[in-house]
C-alpha cells in the first residue's frame, strides 16, 4: 500500500489558493494499513468510494473501488497482467525486484501472468482438462475428506482451530486426489506448499521449494505419459499431445498454477464464511433449517467477506476511468472487497443475506482472467460449511476478541479461528 494522492492534477495552479488548500488530502493508503482496517476494512472502502473512487497515490498507484469501474477494468485489455510489465512497474517504484523476477522466471509464462493471445491458448489447455464434470465428480470425495477432518477434530477435544483442523488441510487433500499424488508423497508436497505461502518472508526458501516441486511434477508427468490415469495431470498430458504448441515448460507451469491457485483461497473462503455465519445467527439458523440454501449461501459468503480483497494490474495503454487518466506503466489495484459492498450494485450491501438475488459478486474476478479454480473452491466450501452446520449444532466462537487477521491488506485471511463444538 502507498501514501495518498499528490498528483499534478490535484495541485492548484501557481498563485491560486483554493479554499481547501490548507487541508491535506486524505491518506487512504495509510487507512488500509491500520489495525482497524485489518479487523474490518469495509468502512474505509465505503469512504473511499464516496470521496475518491478513482484514487491515485503519491507513488502513482491507482485504487479503484466502484463495482462498475472494476468490472469494466477486469475485461479491459489495456490493463495488463503480463509478468514483465508487472515487474517493471513495481521496479519503477524503487523496490528491489530481483528476487521477484527470479520467482516469475522460475514459474514461467502461465495463464495467470500473461495477456492475450498467449493467455487464451494456455487457458484453453486448462479448460479442456479442468472441466465442470471433473470438478463435480469430486463431490463425494470432498465429503469423505471433510467428514474425516471433522471426526478427527471432534475426537481431539471440545475446542478446535477451524483453520488448522479443517479449512487448511481440505484443499491440499483435494488437490492431491485431483492430481493423483500418491499418499506417500503428500507430506512432502504439503511442506512445499507451506513454503510457497511464505513468498513475502523468505524468497530463497520459497524458490528452493518451487524448484524441488517442479522436479517432482516433471517426474509425475513422465509417469503419466507412460501410464495415463484418470487424474488431472494425465488429462493435461493428453491435451498437450493434441496441441503441439504447448511446451513441456508450459505444461509444468500450468500444473503448478492449477495445484497452488486454490489452496489459500479455499482455506479462507471456509474460514471467513464460518465466521460470518457465527456472527449472524439468524442466517446460520436459516441454513440449518434449509440445507438446500448452501450453494447460494456460499456465493453470499464469498461476496460478504471475500478472501482476495484486491488484485493488481498494470496500465499497458493510456485510458480514462471516472474522469481520471491512467498512464502507461502505472499500477492499478482493483479492490474486489470494495466492489462487493457497492450500494450502486447491491441492495443493503453490508447485510449478510444467504438468499440474496442476482448475486454477481466479483470475488473470483471477471473477464478473461476469471478464476479457473473458482468452481472447485466453491464446491469445497459448500461441502465443508454445509457439513459443519449440520454435524455441529453447538458450534460457537471460543474467543472472538482473540481473532487476528494476517497483515496483508490485499488478502482477507484469519490467522486462526478458535471454536468450541
Amino acid at each position: 500500500m502507498n501514501p495518498t494522492d499528490t498528483t499534478d492534477e490535484a495541485r492548484p495552479a501557481a498563485g491560486l489558493a483554493p479554499p481547501h488548500a490548507l487541508v491535506p488530502p486524505h491518506d487512504f493508503a495509510a487507512d488500509l494499513l491500520t489495525p482497524e482496517a485489518r479487523r474490518d476494512p469495509y468502512p474505509f472502502y465505503a469512504r473511499m468510494r464516496r470521496e475518491s473512487p478513482v484514487h491515485r497515490s503519491a507513488q502513482g498507484i491507482w485504487y479503484l473501488t466502484r463495482y462498475a469501474d472494476v468490472e469494466a477494468a477486469l475485461s479491459d485489455l489495456r490493463l495488463s497482467n503480463d509478468r514483465d510489465r508487472m515487474t517493471r512497474a513495481y521496479g519503477a517504484l524503487g523496490g528491489d525486484m530481483k528476487a521477484f523476477s527470479r520467482l516469475t522466471d522460475r514459474l514461467g509464462r502461465v495463464m495467470t501472468n500473461t495477456d492475450p493471445p498467449d493467455h487464451a491458448r494456455l487457458r484453453k489447455l486448462a479448460n479442456r482438462a479442468f472441466t465442470a464434470r471433473r470438478v463435480e465428480a469430486l463431490r463425494d470425495g470432498v465429503q469423505r475428506i471433510v467428514d474425516r477432518l471433522i471426526d478427527e477434530a471432534v475426537a481431539a477435544g471440545p475446542t478446535m482451530d477451524l483453520i488448522e483442523a479443517v479449512a487448511a488441510p481440505l484443499p491440499m487433500s483435494v488437490v492431491c486426489e485431483l492430481f493423483g499424488i500418491p499418499d506417500e508423497d503428500r507430506p512432502q508436497v504439503k511442506t512445499w506448499f507451506r513454503r510457497f505461502g511464505r513468498l513475502g518472508e523468505d524468497i530463497d526458501k520459497s524458490e528452493e521449494a518451487i524448484g524441488q516441486y517442479e522436479e517432482y511434477l516433471a517426474r509425475l508427468v513422465r509417469l503419466r505419459r507412460a501410464d495415463p490415469g484418470d487424474d488431472l495431470i494425465s488429462a493435461l498430458v493428453a491435451t498437450q499431445a493434441q496441441d503441439e504448441r504447448l511446451t513441456d515448460s508450459e505444461l509444468l507451469s500450468t500444473c503448478f498454477v492449477l495445484i497452488t491457485a486454490g489452496d489459500e483461497t479455499t482455506t479462507h473462503l471456509v474460514g471467513n464464511g464460518v465466521l460470518a455465519l457465527l456472527r449472524h445467527p439468524d442466517q446460520l439458523a436459516r441454513l440449518r433449517a434449509d440445507p438446500t440454501l448452501i450453494r447460494g449461501a456460499v456465493e453470499e459468503l464469498a461476496r460478504y467477506d471475500t478472501v482476495t480483497q484486491a488484485i493488481v494490474r498494470v496500465v499497458a495503454e493510456d485510458l480514462e476511468i471516472g474522469g481520471r487518466t491512467l498512464r502507461e506503466g502505472e499500477l492499478v489495484y482493483l479492490f474486489l472487497g470494495a466492489t462487493n459492498r457497492d450500494p450502486e450494485r447491491f441492495e443493503a450491501p453490508d447485510r449478510l443475506d444467504l438468499t440474496r438475488p442476482g448475486n454477481r459478486h466479483l470475488s473470483f474476478g471477471h473477464g478473461p482472467h476469471f478464476c479457473l479454480g473458482g468452481p472447485l473452491a466453491k464446491l469445497q466450501a459448500e461441502v465443508a460449511i454445509g457439513t459443519l452446520v449440520r454435524r455441529l449444532p453447538e458450534l460457537r466462537m471460543a474467543d472472538e476478541a482473540a481473532l487476528d487477521w494476517r497483515p496483508n491488506p490485499l488478502q482477507r485471511r484469519l490467522c486462526a479461528l478458535p471454536l468450541t463444538h
